[in-house]
């Protein structure tokens, strides 16, 4: 449950003109007068329209995946939708273990018998409770992150190097955390009546250092970035900056490979934090078209200012997630705050219901966090197809997806559980751009 808490929380590109003088204008109108002036007689008063069957043009790419392919692929991205349910029924157990038998309530107690001051116990508390959580939780994350990932050739990491890693996120997340929760647990002593929403102002605050700070401080920590060689890929990128307007003036890569299959890029950062970035995987397993297809979209995320609006709605979304919790800490505390040794929202040992009462609003509400996300990524999709007119090298990309994405749900499936559009929409919506562009 932590786990799922912390990734929600922490969770979270052509246009040009060219000017013509009043002379040159003139120019071409008389040259275009004087051609529709010559042409013969016997041409024809209309060009015969073009014929695109979109619907032929998606199905002849969908069916490119079929046997056992299409039966790992939809197996894969079902057996995810049974994951996120045993993490949060597993966050719920280690809560109720951590309340019922009040080791929440003696980690409190060792943290005030260390520390004089109110942060620094709750800061004590917090490192404890996310060590403690995490080690509870890790079966179920070694299969779901290192073993599952394996068995579908998604993963190229040896255990050695996975567990590496996991101590890099755990130290990662436990210093967010530490920060994240002693600011919270300072704001419920000082504004009691009002914390929700002092609550949600430091929570968008948060949101948005976090999106400054990962492309400097955190991606690093996972992977070399190097400058993309000269040659047509690079040229072709930074075409596609200057002309979309973002300001960055190198384009880089990093090494993905030694961790997963997958594809993948972004375009990260705000304030002259901005950073273009492809992976590995996407320069050696995919084509110039489909390159410049994938980076249009993702400068598309930029231009549109999603991290700036992704960062609002899900501020909305935590303060409805302190709104929540306002009514039921008070509804379950006043049945079992005094059982569990808990003194009021203020105390530290209340953290386990906290976070399980967090968890259990952003898992209703999770299709609303996957809608925000997946209308972004279809906008991103319609700005990339205007940006780099590739459409067939968008919708060759979106089929490599299908490696560990289902292709073809169903239209609840899709509302709750998929937060980018199914791959057949976007392979279709490419298609009605190409069938609309070839008029």
């Amino acid at each position: 449950m932590f786990r799922l808490f912390t990734c929600l929380l922490f969770s979270i590109v052509t246009f040009a003109t060219s000017a013509q003088t009043p002379q040159a204008s003139a120019t071409n109108e008389r040259a275009l007068i004087s051609a529709v002036a010559n042409l013969p007689s016997n041409a024809p008063a209309s060009a015969e329209p073009l014929v695109f069957d979109i619907e032929a043009a998606t199905r002849k790419y969908l069916d490119r995946l079929q046997g056992e392919a299409r039966i790992r692929s939809d197996a894969y991205a079902e057996g995810g939708y049974w994951l996120s349910l045993w993490n949060f029924l597993l966050g719920l157990a280690i809560a109720w273990l951590l309340l019922a038998k009040r080791i929440s309530a003696r980690i409190r107690d060792f943290a005030i018998d260390r520390a004089a001051g109110k942060n620094r116990q709750v800061l004590i508390y917090v490192l404890i409770y996310f060590l403690l959580t995490s080690a509870l939780s890790f079966p179920l994350a070694i299969y779901a992150e290192f073993y599952r990932e394996h068995q579908y050739g998604l993963s190229t990491m040896t255990l050695p190097a996975w567990l590496g890693e996991q101590l890099i996120v755990l130290a990662v997340n436990g210093l967010l955390a530490g920060i994240a929760f002693t600011g919270l647990y300072a704001i419920f002593r000082r504004v009691p009546k009002t914390w929700w929403a002092w609550g949600t102002l430091g929570g968008t605050v948060f949101i948005v250092v976090l999106i400054l700070i990962n492309p400097v401080f955190i991606t690093p920590l996972f992977n070399t970035y190097k400058p993309v060689p000269e040659g047509p890929v690079r040229e072709v990128v930074l075409s596609l900056a200057r002309a979309n307007g973002i300001p960055a003036t190198d384009v880089v890569y990093f090494d993905a490979s030694k961790q997963t299959t997958r594809v993948s890029a972004n375009v990260s950062g705000l304030f002259g934090t901005t950073r273009i970035a492809l992976n590995d995987n996407l320069l050696n397993r995919t084509s110039l078209p489909e390159i410049k297809a994938v980076m249009a979209h993702e400068m598309g995320h930029y231009v549109l200012n999603h991290s700036l609006k992704h960062a609002l709605s899900f501020s909305l979304m935590l303060l409805g997630g302190f709104l929540f919790l306002r009514w039921s800490w008070n509804w379950s505390s006043q049945r079992f705050g005094t059982r569990f040794g808990v003194n009021g929202i203020a105390d530290p040992a209340g953290l386990p219901l906290l976070v399980a009462l967090f968890s259990i609003y952003f898992f209703i509400t999770l299709p609303v966090f996957n809608t925000i996300i997946r209308t972004a990524e279809t906008e991103a999709d319609i700005f990339g197809l205007n940006a780099s007119r590739e459409p067939d090298g968008f919708a060759e990309a979106i089929f490599k997806l299908s490696e560990y994405r289902k292709l073809e749900p169903g239209k609840i499936e899709e509302i709750l559980f998929f937060d980018h559009p199914a791959g057949r929409t976007r392979i279709a919506n490419a298609m009605r751009w190409k069938a609309e562009n070839l008029r």
